[in-house]
């Protein structure tokens, strides 16, 4: 059998999925015509449809349940991995945030429903690519940005400061993890083949750990100039033993979240 599948270039997503694209692992006879895109371009592929298999933000899950199903292996979820909004100056009152210019990492990302349920009556919303936002802040373009990934780790070098952690506001106010990002799969094929692909990659994020630390060329490749430091904190942060499967608490999460949106953000 044959698939498409699409997960970011990120060192979390390349870790995981190595072994499963590049056949460390016995996949069986499946074969898959990888599409390496950053998540809001997944997330609107997701919504039209595009690919068998695919990496999402979990803020988009709620949009796509007609057509696909949420699997348990793959995903990004945990405690302190959650987005940061930062600035080039602090704030004195985070009231002040409900009126100044915010850059976001795309409409339907989780990062975007934090960012929503902590500040809901901030409208000046700009959504750009992730990897661009660090930039709009410096430049003054706009006044804060989200920030997620590798930049996390970078912002601070570069003269930013944190205004709040998102992450943390969802874990106090509803004290489970974080779903930053879950693997869908269309749901026209059979259960026993969702099946077989969700253990196929809890398979590769196995063998991805137990070759850990090393960084392999497939990730490395992918990760444009970062450098191995940082590689190395992406994948503590956000490859986890939920990665391997969600389990009951992550599940608990993933529903959390999917209620909060039901409950606030639909019509």
């Amino acid at each position: 059998m044959h698939f498409t599948l699409g997960f970011s270039p990120c060192p979390n997503d390349t870790f995981i999925f190595d072994a499963l694209v590049n056949q460390k692992i016995d996949t069986e006879g499946i074969t898959f015509d990888v599409h390496l895109e950053d998540v809001q371009t997944l997330n609107e592929w997701a919504k039209s449809n595009q690919l068998n298999i695919s990496k999402i933000s979990y803020g988009v899950l709620p949009i796509v349940q007609n057509n696909y199903t949420l699997l348990s292996s793959g995903g990004a979820l945990g405690k302190g991995v959650g987005p940061l909004l930062i600035s080039k100056k602090s704030v004195s009152d985070l009231a002040e945030i409900d009126n100044m210019k915010i850059a976001v990492p795309g409409l339907n990302t989780t990062a975007h429903l934090l960012f929503s349920m902590a500040f809901p009556n901030a409208k000046k919303k700009q959504f750009l690519v992730f990897n661009e936002i660090e930039a709009a802040v410096l430049s003054g373009a706009v006044d804060a940005g989200v920030i997620i990934h590798e930049n996390r780790f970078t912002y601070q070098d570069k003269g930013l400061i944190k205004l709040i952690d998102l992450g943390a506001f969802w874990e106090e106010k509803l004290d489970c993890p974080i779903p930053l990002g879950g693997i869908i799969m269309q749901n026209t094929f059979d259960q026993p083949t969702q099946n077989k692909i969700e253990q196929l990659i809890k398979k590769s994020v196995e063998y991805a750990f137990e070759n850990y630390p090393l960084i392999t060329e497939y990730v490395r490749c992918h990760a444009q100039e970062m450098s191995e430091v940082v590689m190395r904190q992406h994948i503590d942060l956000y490859v986890n033993n939920y990665s391997i499967d969600l389990g009951v608490e992550g599940r608990k999460a993933v529903t959390t979240l999917l209620n909060i949106y039901q409950k606030n953000y639909t019509s």
